[in-house]
């Protein structure tokens, strides 16, 4: 479906400021998207046709092991671009990893034939990208960097902390703690126990309720 309203270019400045004409086939190649939760947005070895740019909603990008747990690389909300799609369109490659929507999700798409005529004609749209790649790289590696160096402790208090934000709270399965911080159930449930008899948190189903805050960000600095 083409995307006649150009507001959806309010969320990413970068390409609302470009000259009129470098844009035209931005706005021209433009397509709407409209996905339910759940939705499989790519998997490995899946060909990559559409540039992605989320508008509204949230999408989890994850890779899967050889025992078929999960690690979360990282999530794509409004106004993110994936680097992965990146690269497969500028490596004419395919897929290296799944994306799946965690809410209902709005996005635009470039077909691929767009991204390449505007990578070619626009600097300041090749700026945008490469700027957007090199924040969501950075990101990527404090994933590689938490997974190769800090502990079991360190990663899962400071994921519970940054999960729970403001609240006490939250509605999650110990596979998906294991998902969020690259290791398998077994091990995150271990882990979890350890910090309810320490009074750190009560577990109920489905549920990991923050008792006490404080020893949890000192768990999560330890690994720093």
């Amino acid at each position: 479906m083409s995307l006649p309203d150009l507001g959806w270019l309010q969320r990413f400045p970068a390409l609302a400021g470009m000259p009129e004409a470098e844009r035209a086939p931005l706005t021209g190649g433009a397509m709407a998207m409209s996905l339910p939760a759940g939705t499989t947005v790519f998997a490995p070895d899946q060909p990559c046709s559409m540039f992605i740019l989320v508008t509204v909603g949230t999408v989890r990008v994850f890779q899967l092991d050889a025992e078929g747990n999960e690690i979360v690389l990282y999530r794509l909300g409004p106004g993110s671009i994936c680097i992965l799609t990146t690269l497969a369109l500028l490596a004419c490659d395919s897929y290296s990893a799944f994306a799946v929507t965690e809410t209902p999700v709005e996005a635009v798409g470039l077909p691929a034939a767009t991204f390449n005529e505007l990578m070619a004609r626009s600097a300041q749209f090749r700026s945008f990208v490469f700027n957007a790649q090199a924040a969501r790289m950075a990101d990527l590696m404090a994933v590689i960097q938490n997974v190769a160096f800090a502990s079991i402790d360190s990663r899962l208090a400071a994921r519970l902390l940054a999960l729970a934000d403001d609240s006490r709270g939250l509605s999650i399965t110990h596979q998906q703690l294991a998902a969020e911080i690259g290791t398998a159930r077994e091990v995150v449930s271990r882990h979890l126990k350890t910090f309810e008899r320490r009074g750190w948190v009560s577990l109920g189903r489905g549920r990991v309720e923050l008792r006490n805050a404080a020893p949890l960000r000192a768990a999560a600095q330890a690994g720093r």
